[in-house]
């Protein structure tokens, strides 16, 4: 599993064979939505902008206008309706693009890239959203609170790489080179109530889960935390680093990161390998994508 590009991660690389492998785990037809309504005033980690629809044509307004876009033959008063979006494409689940985040004095991001050369008015013009691949691989979700016995982890709970790998033996599955791993706190349980998801924010792999998640193979991991890692970091390191999980996977390694993904159904019923399946949107200058993923078993 070599990569080839700086500006795309072992995930862009998966052969035929791993992919038709993935696609053969399926066995009965199940698709589960890992996704949760976006909407406006929706909850979303505090430093992003809020989540917008505002209708830009609407049938009272055609009228009002004048606006004859079909012309002026139109006896049976055909309308319309289009939205404007406005947010962040960290809004709901979503992947990271490698983009995303830098770190340094000249803020530098995976393969090299730095702000002062390859960020434009316009966004990143290096590791971007358009260069996000589609994720058609094995999923795996370690259920964390299902292994505590809780319904979900307490706020800022870390999950270390000792739980991780006690999660998996205990589920009795194995994480595995190519894998997207997905990581259940309980956070999404209490979707879309802010003060009860309050009580549970922020818990998550720490830097020891990170280093384990990489030591495996996987082209991707995520959670269904808008911060994936833990926070605040319960090791800084030195010099401190707020979110070491995100520079050593992400910044570092082009592990791709996953957020607020929705896994109460899977939890539910016990599902822990799946084929996940997640086509980013191909946004140039975009440091991420919304998504609706899906797991099929």
């Amino acid at each position: 599993m070599s990569v080839a590009d700086p500006e795309r991660g072992p995930a862009a690389f998966r052969s035929p064979e791993e992919i038709l492998a993935a696609l053969a785990l399926p066995s009965r037809g199940e698709v589960y939505s890992l996704s949760v309504p976006r909407f406006p005033g929706m909850p979303l980690f505090g430093a992003h902008p809020p989540f917008q629809v505002t209708m830009a044509r609407t049938p009272d307004g055609l009228r009002a206008d004048g606006a004859q876009p079909w012309g002026p033959c139109n006896d049976v008063g055909l309308g319309y309706m289009a939205e404007l979006v406005s947010a962040t494409s960290h809004s709901g689940a979503h992947v990271d693009a490698l983009a995303h985040m830098t770190i340094g004095e000249d803020d530098h991001w995976y393969g090299g890239a730095t702000a002062r050369e390859h960020l434009g008015d316009r966004g990143p013009r290096h590791g971007d959203a358009a260069k996000l691949p589609p994720f058609v691989t094995r999923g795996v979700l370690l259920d964390v609170p299902a292994y505590r016995g809780v319904d979900a982890l307490p706020r800022s709970s870390p999950v270390d790489a000792a739980e991780l790998a006690a999660v998996a033996e205990h589920q009795g599955v194995e994480v595995r080179a190519g894998d997207v791993v997905l990581v259940r706190t309980g956070y999404l349980g209490s979707w879309p109530d802010t003060e009860a998801m309050a009580r549970h924010a922020t818990a998550g792999p720490d830097i020891s889960s990170a280093r384990w998640l990489l030591d495996r193979g996987v082209v991707a991991a995520g959670s269904d935390t808008e911060t994936f890692e833990v926070q605040p970091a319960p090791d800084l390191g030195d010099p401190a680093n707020p979110q070491p999980v995100h520079t050593l996977l992400l910044i570092e390694s082009a592990i791709y990161l996953f957020e607020s993904i929705y896994l109460e159904e899977l939890a539910r019923d016990g599902v822990h390998e799946f084929l996940f399946v997640a086509l980013p949107l191909k946004i140039q200058g975009a440091t991420g994508s919304m998504l609706d993923p899906v797991a099929i078993v």
